[in-house]
């Protein structure tokens, strides 16, 4: 069997960082403000959003909806490798939050392919289906309440277009997944989540040890 890949240190993920990492202006200064916050543990890893821009540019993206912004710097990743008439529907429930990555979308020149709705996600999502967006959206990134991901996870089903990819954030859930005495609200809804992913035949799937860990499935 092949070693463990996700079992590297400190250093050697520094070195990953160092030869690898491409991160703009913009996306390094979000990272520096969001990283004095109390809550920073809810930032992805710049090299997460370097990988998901990836996906962006891989797939020829155009439509995208981020659940779950925080202070904005997934989505000025995305944003950034989307083309000029590219949109991301950024979906958050705080202005706050949000406002601390507005100003460096404005920096970047993307704001204007951010559309960002304040609101439960669910409503949100309904209100995209609503407006017709079923079988329309690219790609669709999880990152928000993990008590909410398998309604997430089923709207973003229905709002995908065929080959459109759904990205599902913290699986791992810091090792807690595997810990049968962990039984955590947010840690079971978690292990329920991959469970899903994992059976559901409408979707081709990777789980890929970056971060706290991405469940790719990609909708046949």
């Amino acid at each position: 069997m092949s070693k463990n890949p996700f079992d590297f240190s400190e250093e050697l993920y520094e070195y990953i960082k160092s030869v690898s990492l491409r991160e703009s202006e913009q996306l390094r200064l979000l990272r520096e403000v969001t990283q004095k916050m109390e809550l920073a543990n809810m930032q992805i890893s710049p090299d997460q959003g370097q990988f998901m821009a990836m996906l962006v540019k891989l797939m020829n993206a155009k439509c995208i909806v981020e659940v779950g912004t925080f202070t904005g710097y997934s989505a000025l990743a995305m944003a950034q490798a989307l083309p000029d008439d590219g949109r991301l529907i950024a979906c958050d429930i705080s202005r706050e939050w949000t406002g601390i990555g507005q100003p460096f979308w404005e920096q970047a020149g993307v704001a204007d392919r951010i559309d960002l709705r304040i609101g439960p996600a669910l409503d949100t999502m309904d209100e995209l289906l609503d407006e017709g967006l079923a079988g329309t959206v690219d790609l669709i990134f999880i990152d928000a309440d993990k008590g909410n991901y398998q309604h997430y996870y089923q709207r973003g089903i229905e709002l995908l277009k065929t080959n459109g990819l759904i990205v599902v954030d913290n699986v791992f859930w810091d090792g807690a997944v595997i810990d049968d005495r962990n039984q955590k609200e947010d840690t079971v809804s978690i292990r329920n989540m991959n469970r899903i992913i994992y059976r559901d035949q409408r979707v081709d799937i990777s789980m890929i040890a970056i971060g706290d860990g991405l469940f790719l499935a990609r909708k046949k």
